[in-house]
């Protein structure tokens, strides 16, 4: 059980003392008549019950709103050559879904702060958090595919240490706050080394998802920055007599496993469909670490009483009423009949 005053405890907990001692002393004062010694009983009954209420009595639990200007969100991106696989929507690239979805996210949670760490061989901070919304549409603009050439092999759990990090420097920083982790990526590990778990900071994360892009038949990659403003050639799997082009196809079996170490919903996406319901899936859970200062205010979840105590508050008022009511009718009775 704890309390929210609906006026700062160093003023409401001093003016309840005062006030509950005022009714205590007018209760227990001797009256003249039985209904008198009822009615002061039932008028520090009510007395007491508007304390209370106005105390804000409540526990632990249920699914309180946290307001998106409350929220560290942070982005994790795939950029290895895989996400430039063309088979998302049709023929597009998987990192064009992935940055629509980017942006359609941070619409929903307008004054959120963002983050956002892109991946391959190895991961980066792009963009430390920030509320700045133009800021992350033009650092999620500006991403590219890795060159082939460039890459050393992609593993889909090389962002594991830069997120525990930057989890726990925002959780650090401002404990109150929820914190989102979305993971966008197709689950290929080309790495040689087998892919390490997300077992790092994932207590500091509040919801999110896990988004993957691709399908599993397939699709073409094609190569980037190479000379010119069109597309690139097609990259060639060199493990076959022909150099055809290599395929790269989605492993949602990987990214499941990934959603489960985070604690969050896996999503496939197809194409850029709307993310409400997206949204509704990874909503932030209470958070998991709150200073004492912010107490239940920070947006953890919370089940209200005082409703409780007001409304037999209330009760007793119109019971006084009901009484007051029939004394002022027989009081009138003996008027008219002496009359």
């Amino acid at each position: 059980m704890s309390f929210l005053p609906i006026l700062p405890p160093w003023l409401f907990w001093p003016l309840a003392a005062l006030l509950l001692g005022a009714v205590a002393v007018l209760a227990l004062k001797g009256a003249t008549s039985p209904a008198a010694r009822q009615a002061r009983w039932r008028f520090a009954a009510a007395v007491l019950l508007v304390v209370i209420a106005g105390a804000r009595p409540g526990m632990a639990g249920g699914n309180a709103p946290v307001a998106s200007t409350e929220l560290n969100v942070f982005f994790v991106v795939d950029t290895s050559p895989s996400s430039a696989a063309e088979d998302y929507d049709g023929a597009k690239d998987r990192l064009t879904g992935m940055k629509s979805d980017i942006n359609a996210i941070a619409a929903e949670l307008v004054g959120a702060r963002f983050s956002l760490i892109s991946f391959d061989s190895k991961a980066k901070t792009v963009l430390p958090l920030t509320t700045d919304a133009t800021a992350l549409r033009t650092t999620t603009q500006v991403l590219s595919v890795r060159s082939v050439y460039a890459s050393k092999g992609s593993s889909v759990s090389s962002a594991r240490g830069e997120l525990a990090d930057r989890l726990a420097a925002a959780a650090k920083t401002h404990p109150e706050r929820p914190r989102l982790v979305f993971y966008f990526g197709d689950g290929e590990q080309t790495s040689a080394k087998p892919a390490e778990p997300f077992d790092k900071g994932i207590e500091l994360i509040d919801g999110g998802a896990v988004l993957g892009y691709g399908t599993a038949a397939g699709g073409r990659m094609r190569e980037a920055g190479i000379g010119g403003d069109g597309p690139g050639p097609f990259i060639v799997d060199k493990s076959t007599d022909d150099y055809r082009a290599a395929v790269s196809k989605l492993d949602e079996k990987t990214l499941q496993n990934i959603a489960a170490q985070l604690g969050v919903p896996y999503i496939h996406r197809e194409n850029p469909s709307h993310t409400s319901t997206l949204m509704q899936d990874a909503s932030p859970h209470a958070a998991s670490h709150v200073d004492a200062a912010a107490g239940d205010k920070a947006g953890a979840g919370r089940l209200e009483w005082y409703w409780v105590f007001a409304l037999a508050a209330f009760g007793l008022a119109l019971w006084e009423l009901l009484v007051y009511g029939r004394a002022y009718s027989e009081l009138r009775r003996k008027r008219e009949a002496s009359s």
